[in-house]
């Protein structure tokens, strides 16, 4: 949810301004969490934490290149999350020298064990790359039109006929952000909770896809198509609709026939309305105010049909090396589309680089890696996702950061914390300090 989760719950402006963590609107870096509008979730990942634990290595060796490798530099800027206030991360770097993996802080609240450094998580708008990809597939095989109006294969939603699919997917189609829409004058229109009490207790509601474009659409259109560029998780739902109506199969089975079973992805799943993380785990938290009182609760299980192909996603951190290393590496799209998907729009501004279709596209500079790609990712409470690559698909970063219950001011914390470990990851550490 990216963005209007947060004032969904009726924060202050000021704590709005907090959200960082999904990228919502970097076109004011600070709204990341009007992604939270669009996915909620960055306001409860940047808003607690837990207990500080130190970091480690994960005991499992991953490769004979991982296998003995002793990098501290990537322990403490793991732990530098930790240290910051988040309850853990488990972090996977893959590069020259093979495959890092390594967890810090705290699996669960109260206890000790440390995150598993290959737990599985709920991505949140991570995804966004993954349905941009199987829309550009399509496009591929001559079945969409990149600049064709998505109202030509939908045309029952009454769409705009103006909104074109690239349009939607760079987020400039002007469409209502339905989890909430915050406006240039501060104002805040609602949509369906994405954030505070009204989320907590509706957490495991079901929601149709259907159900939230329509509700979208029920809205004035933030601006008009293609004049002007805000994140909305709007964008990624119509996608959804528009791959299941082109394809005639699922979301879910074409994102199993097109990416997940091709590239071995087995700790990926589409959850649907599921509302259990299987397998090894990472508990999350959410902290809110109820009646004047701050409160925490595990929202380790949520129903994340709220964000149908915006940012329902289950995976690992190895499964997301696997896939953004084969997407940028050229394995997923041919040149002149991933060409197209890295083409950035340039009112996207903000902490994570400017947007493409599905992509962030961040310029580290001459003396770091030159450009890398990236997408984050937040779950409407407790989870946190970063994914970045070369344009190669060499060198990869992917990570999942928990919240617990600490208060914790994210608009400094966050960048500050993602600034040094990018650095140290692309940079060599240059500049990192």
């Amino acid at each position: 949810m990216n963005g209007s989760a947060i004032a969904a719950s009726g924060l202050r402006k000021a704590d709005k301004d907090k959200i960082v963590l999904d990228g919502i609107n970097r076109a004011r870096m600070p709204r990341v969490f009007r992604r939270v509008a669009v996915t909620a979730l960055a306001a409860t990942l940047l808003a607690g934490a837990a207990t500080p634990g130190s970091a480690s290595a994960d005991s499992r060796p991953v490769s004979k290149a991982a296998a003995g490798q002793d990098r501290p530099e990537l322990q403490k800027a793991i732990q530098e999350f930790v240290d910051a206030g988040y309850a853990g991360m488990q972090m996977r770097v893959h590069d020259q020298r093979g495959d890092w993996v390594g967890s810090a802080g705290v699996r669960k609240l109260g206890q000790s064990a440390k995150p598993p450094a290959n737990g599985r998580f709920w991505t949140g708008s991570a995804i966004k790359p993954f349905t941009a990809t199987l829309v550009l597939q399509l496009v591929a095989e001559g079945k969409i039109g990149l600049d064709a109006p998505v109202a030509d294969y939908l045309p029952k939603l009454g769409l705009d006929r103006r909104i074109t699919v690239r349009m939607m997917l760079q987020h400039t189609s002007g469409l209502f952000n339905y989890t909430g829409e915050f406006y240039d004058d501060g104002t805040f229109v609602p949509g369906i909770p994405g954030t505070g009490k009204e989320w907590v207790d509706n957490r495991f509601r079901s929601y149709r896809p259907q159900e939230l474009v329509r509700l979208a659409l029920s809205k004035p259109a933030k601006f008009e198509p293609g004049t002007d560029w805000s994140y909305a998780n709007t964008n990624y739902t119509l996608a959804l609709l528009l791959i299941e109506k082109v394809t005639g199969r699922s979301y879910a089975e074409e994102m199993q026939r097109r990416i997940l079973r091709p590239l071995g992805m087995s700790g990926t799943v589409v959850p649907g309305t599921r509302t259990q993380l299987p397998g090894p785990h990472a508990h999350g938290y959410y902290r809110y105010q109820d009646a004047g009182q701050w409160k925490v609760v595990d929202v380790t299980r949520q129903n994340l049909s709220l964000l149908a192909g915006a940012g329902a996603l289950i995976s690992t951190t190895k499964d997301l090396h696997t896939f953004f290393s084969a997407l940028n590496g050229g394995k997923l799209l041919p040149a002149p589309l991933l060409a197209e998907m890295r083409e950035p729009h340039p009112k996207s501004a903000g902490l994570f680089g400017r947007y493409g279709l599905g992509v962030y596209v961040q310029d580290t500079g001459p003396d770091c890696a030159g450009t890398i790609l990236n997408h984050d990712g937040n779950a409407p409470g407790g989870y946190g996702t970063l994914m970045y690559s070369t344009p190669d698909g060499s060198k990869t970063l992917t990570a999942s950061i928990t919240t617990g219950d600490a208060a914790i001011d994210p608009a400094q914390e966050f960048p500050k914390a993602l600034d040094k470990l990018v650095k140290e990851v692309f940079c060599g550490g240059q500049g990192a300090n």
